[in-house]
């Protein structure tokens, strides 16, 4: 049997704590991909006052100093409280709009081998969407090259 144990072999970072985005929108913590092979970003959004728009960039630091709107691939779960991933959809770096019914969720799958050289970082943004939208968003990094029970950090 093959499983993935998240703890051992995989890092989870809250990218954004649950908030409502109205007025700013959200920008997620920058984390790297440095020591991991794959990332799946989970985006989820809660009470859906309007549309918001999922954008990723990738970052050649912390900072970020420098940052690209890049494309990526995701899946989405757009019915109001399901667990059906939609087939896999391909976003350009302008992303996508999510969905306006309340408790959906995304999976954003990116490989580290996506990023262009010296942009080690990504950054998962949301748009202001002008109506209360409550968003989290988390991402689980596999692939890891030094995979412990206990991973450094992504995000600093």
């Amino acid at each position: 049997m093959s499983y993935f144990n998240v703890a051992n072999e995989g890092h989870v970072v809250n990218i954004i704590a649950p908030i409502d985005i109205n007025g700013a929108g959200a920008s997620s913590d920058v984390f790297s991909m440095e020591g991991y092979s794959h990332v799946d970003v989970i985006v989820q959004l809660g009470v859906t006052g309007a549309a918001t728009t999922i954008t990723v960039k990738e970052c050649d630091d912390f900072t970020p100093t420098n940052s690209t709107a890049i494309a990526f691939n995701y899946y989405a779960e757009a019915t109001a409280g399901g667990d059906t991933l939609g087939a896999l959809t391909a976003a350009t770096t302008s992303g996508f709009a999510a969905s306006t019914n309340d408790g959906v969720f995304y999976v954003i799958e990116i490989d580290a081998a996506q990023l262009s050289a010296g942009y080690p970082c990504l950054q998962v943004l949301a748009s202001d969407p002008s109506a209360a939208t409550l968003l989290s968003a988390v991402a689980v990094l596999s692939g890891g090259r030094y995979a412990s029970d206990q991973s450094g950090t992504a995000i600093a």
